[in-house]
C-alpha cells in the first residue's frame, strides 16, 4: 500500500512540474499573466480513476494594452487536449462577468483543494466576494441540469459506466446543499457527502474503491438504490428551487478589475 501511494504521489509530481511548465510557456507565448489555475475535474472532487486525466483550469490577465482595443478579442486560451492533458483558461473580464452570474464551475475553481498556480491576494478577493454573487436559483439550475443529462443519458441500459454515478450523484447533492442550506455547496465529493443517508454512504464507500482501481471506461450493473435516490433528490430540489434574487452591483467586480489590470 505504502508503495502504491508513494507511486501516485510522485506521479502527481511529475504531472505538477509539467503542468507548470506548460502555464510558463502559455504565458509567454501569448504575452498574460496567470492569476489562478487549479484541478477542475475528478481529481480534485475526490473520486479520481488511475487514468483519469488532468483538468486544469485557469484565468489570466492581458497587459493593459489589450483593454484598450475597439476591436473583439479571443477571451479564452486552450491547449490541444490528449488523454492526460486539458488545459484552458478565461481571460480576466469574462472570468469576472460570469462570476457576477454565479457560475457554478468557475465558483468550484475557487474552492479546489488542488491548486497549481495562484496570486493569493486574487484568490483570496474573489473568495471573499463569492458570497455576495452567489445566486442560489442559477447555481441550482446548473447542478440539476448537469445531473439530469448524466441520469436521462447515461444511466440507462442493462451496464452504465461506473464513473457516470458520481457524475450525477455529485451535482445532486450539490442541488440538494442549495436547496437546505441556501449556500455555496462545496466542490470536494466528501464534504458534500454530508447530506446522504448512511446506508447510501455505504454503497458510495465501495464505489470510491471500485472506482480508485479501475479504468475510467469500467461498467457495472445498474444500483438501483443510487437511481431511486437520484430521482427522488432531483424531484426534491425542483420543487424547492429558490426565488429570483437580486443581482449585486458590479462596483467591487470593477475595483478588482482594474486592479490587476497590468
Amino acid at each position: 500500500m505504502r508503495s502504491f501511494k508513494r507511486l501516485i504521489n510522485n506521479k502527481y509530481s511529475y504531472m505538477k512540474n509539467v503542468i507548470l511548465d506548460k502555464l510558463k510557456v502559455l504565458e509567454e507565448e501569448n504575452k498574460v499573466t496567470v492569476l489562478f489555475a487549479c484541478e477542475s475535474g475528478s481529481r480534485a472532487w475526490g473520486f479520481a480513476s488511475p487514468d483519469s486525466d488532468y483538468d486544469v483550469r485557469f484565468i489570466y490577465v492581458h497587459r493593459k494594452d489589450y483593454y484598450l482595443s475597439i476591436e473583439e478579442q479571443r477571451d479564452v486560451i486552450e491547449l490541444p487536449i490528449n488523454d492526460l492533458l486539458d488545459i484552458n483558461g478565461w481571460e480576466l473580464r469574462k472570468a469576472l462577468k460570469l462570476f457576477r452570474k454565479s457560475n457554478g464551475p468557475l465558483f468550484e475553481w475557487l474552492q479546489s483543494p488542488i491548486v497549481y498556480q495562484a496570486n493569493s491576494s486574487f484568490q483570496d478577493e474573489l473568495q471573499d466576494l463569492m458570497k455576495y454573487y452567489f445566486t442560489p436559483r442559477a447555481m441550482i439550475h446548473h447542478y440539476l441540469s448537469m445531473a439530469k443529462n448524466v441520469v436521462d443519458n447515461d444511466l440507462s441500459g442493462s451496464e452504465v459506466k461506473l464513473k457516470k454515478y458520481f457524475y450525477a450523484v455529485r451535482p445532486v447533492l450539490a442541488s440538494l446543499w442549495i436547496a437546505e442550506r441556501k449556500d455555496v455547496p462545496p466542490m470536494e465529493f466528501n464534504k458534500l457527502r454530508a447530506l446522504l443517508d448512511p446506508d447510501l454512504n455505504v454503497i458510495v464507500d465501495d464505489l470510491l474503491a471500485k472506482k480508485a482501481q479501475v479504468n475510467e471506461k469500467n461498467m457495472i450493473t445498474p444500483i438501483m438504490e443510487i437511481h431511486r435516490w437520484l430521482r427522488n433528490q432531483i424531484e426534491y430540489c425542483e420543487s424547492h428551487i429558490p426565488d429570483p434574487s437580486p443581482s449585486e452591483d458590479t462596483q467591487a467586480l470593477n475595483e478588482l478589475f482594474r486592479k490587476y489590470v497590468l
